[in-house]
């Protein structure tokens, strides 16, 4: 960490401020972000988040390649929960082409957005606590995270960049057996999630880190545009699968977590009962999961053939070369659309321009670590340098997400 010295105008008039920088290579920042601190003393009078060290150019990419081919970006944007992201850019393509997905796709899929929620408040949990000190929670979220992998390489042939959707349904169904085995998982999880609680939620050193610290108000979290668990720990009730619904979440009951002390101790505690709400609603999906199709139609040339009719027949064939040669594939109509998913984080939207070719004329993103970057001088000025690594761990950035 290189430092300097200057003179700058403090609370207590002209003093000796040093420049800190704080990342990226720092393993409390979970990935490549750089925060230039001025300290005076151990206080943070100003902090100046620096991004561009992961930058991989997704938007551009989705003008680059064709609708289902871009599903290997996304899942490299939240790569923490990447089944989501493939979730919300094929729901956005769909909305562009009037594509009305299959119920058993629609609840898959919903299956598969609430277990990489779980999947990601569980990685966010476990390493703000280990940041604070807390080594054990940390590894029974990381457990539970193995269970929920094995599950997605069992959907679909990939543990961690799964590109499982594709447009108009899914790469494959879901093997015999799967469900019961998803329905373990949830029988376990509620038991690890007493046992992180009971480590953490009265712990004194821990919630000495957190209350307090990092405090956004419900005006403040709605000014800068803050979504998700951060938004929800300030008290603003917004949550798109109850305000704005999509697949089939209208037909689930659960709630949406809300807290009003709007610090890391209640993004804590938000995202702790956000995956409980999560289990409610994989319980009652896999109850009603219905029977049939994953994927639309394959004679309507609007979704890949299945690989068996590739491999099997003429028809498959030519089918599968139709769509995958180049301007011979999709055909959406001309316009836009803006479509977005409540992912772990928060709102993910995805918004496509279409010329009526088989790929994005425009494609842009508006994933929520972007968003909600731009809040942390908001919550860390005024704190110690030690508060750093506690509003960095509530905060759950994701690099990736971060560079366009």
């Amino acid at each position: 960490m290189a430092y300097d010295l200057e003179k700058v105008r403090t609370d207590d008039g002209l003093g000796e401020v040093w420049t800190l920088n704080f990342g990226p290579q720092h393993p409390a920042t979970h990935t490549t972000i750089r925060l230039v601190l001025k300290l005076d003393g151990e206080k943070v009078v100003k902090c100046t988040p620096h991004i561009g060290y992961l930058h991989s150019g997704f938007e551009k990419l989705g003008e680059d390649l064709d609708f289902n081919q871009y599903v290997v970006v996304t899942d490299r944007m939240n790569y923490v929960s990447p089944l989501a992201n493939n979730i919300a850019w094929h729901g956005t393509v769909e909305r562009l082409m009037g594509i009305e997905v299959t119920p058993r796709c629609r609840f898959l899929r919903v299956i598969m957005a609430e277990l990489s929620r779980i999947s990601d408040h569980l990685l966010s949990v476990g390493a703000a606590a280990l940041d604070l000190g807390a080594f054990t929670p940390f590894l029974y979220g990381f457990y539970e995270r193995e269970m929920i992998y094995d599950l997605f390489e069992l959907a679909c042939g990939h543990r961690f960049t799964n590109s499982y959707t594709r447009v108009g349904g899914l790469s494959q169904d879901i093997p015999d057996g799967w469900v019961d085995r998803c329905r373990v998982f949830c029988g376990r999880l509620p038991k690890a999630l007493d046992d992180i609680e009971s480590l953490l939620t009265t712990n004194r050193i821990f919630v000495d880190r957190t209350k307090g610290i990092g405090v956004v108000s419900r005006d403040e979290a709605i000014a800068w545009s803050l979504t998700g668990p951060l938004a929800r720990a300030s008290g603003v009730r917004r949550d798109l699968r109850k305000d704005e619904p999509y697949l089939c979440y209208e037909e689930f009951d659960f709630k949406v977590p809300i807290a009003t002390g709007g610090d890391c101790y209640a993004r804590y505690l938000v995202r702790v009962e956000e995956m409980r709400q999560s289990l409610r609603i994989l319980e009652q999906a896999l109850d009603k999961l219905p029977v049939g199709p994953v994927s639309v139609d394959p004679n309507t040339k609007m979704t890949l053939p299945p690989k068996r009719e590739v491999y099997g027949s003429i028809e498959g064939l030519i089918h599968h070369f139709e769509m995958i040669m180049p301007n011979r594939s999709f055909t959406p109509p001309l316009g836009e659309v803006y479509h977005a998913n409540e992912t772990a984080n928060g709102e993910l939207g995805f918004f496509i321009v279409s010329d009526g070719g088989p790929r994005a004329y425009r494609a842009r993103c508006r994933p929520p670590s972007f968003i909600h970057m731009q809040a942390m001088p908001l919550m860390i000025e005024g704190h110690q340098i030690s508060d750093v690594v506690a509003v960095l761990g509530s905060l759950n950035i994701i690099a990736a997400e971060l560079d366009r």
